[in-house]
């Protein structure tokens, strides 16, 4: 029994761990973005390439039938332009959180660096100059 709750527990640290949880968001966002994309080739790109090249889409409808096996092309020239897609955008998106990150880090250090420099004493005004001069030439006096 007490090797079990061991393990239970352990699962339980593992997945209320950051990572986990950051994984599985990932992918749950990851799978709605791939819809996203999909419709953006499907409903965009597509007809865009179609009106360009006056016909149909780049890739659609190529195959290769050996016997009664047909191999697609088309759909491997679909599934590449996805992936282009899909990765050019999580890089703009890393990127740009990347230099977040940065602009943030300097901002933070510039700020505890400010915080550390002592002020500087402002000038004295010329009645404390003044005062100044009298107490020294009456201390060299009393001297």
């Amino acid at each position: 029994m007490g090797k079990s709750k061991g393990l239970i527990a352990e699962f339980k640290e593992f997945i209320n761990q950051g990572n986990a949880m950051d994984m599985a968001v990932g992918v749950i966002i990851g799978g709605a973005f791939t819809a996203i994309v999909n419709s953006l080739i499907n409903d965009i790109i597509n007809p865009v390439i179609s009106i360009v090249t006056g016909g149909g889409v780049v890739g659609q409808g190529l195959s290769i039938q050996i016997g009664s096996a047909v191999i697609n092309f088309g759909s491997l020239i679909g599934a590449i332009i996805n992936f282009l897609l899909i990765a050019l955008v999580v890089f703009a998106i890393v990127k740009s959180m990347n230099t977040m990150k940065e602009k943030t880090a300097a901002l933070m250090k510039s700020k505890e660096a400010k915080e550390e420099e002592p002020e500087a004493e402002p000038e004295p005004s010329e009645e404390i100059l003044l005062l100044r001069e009298i107490r020294d030439s009456l201390a060299a006096k009393n001297q």
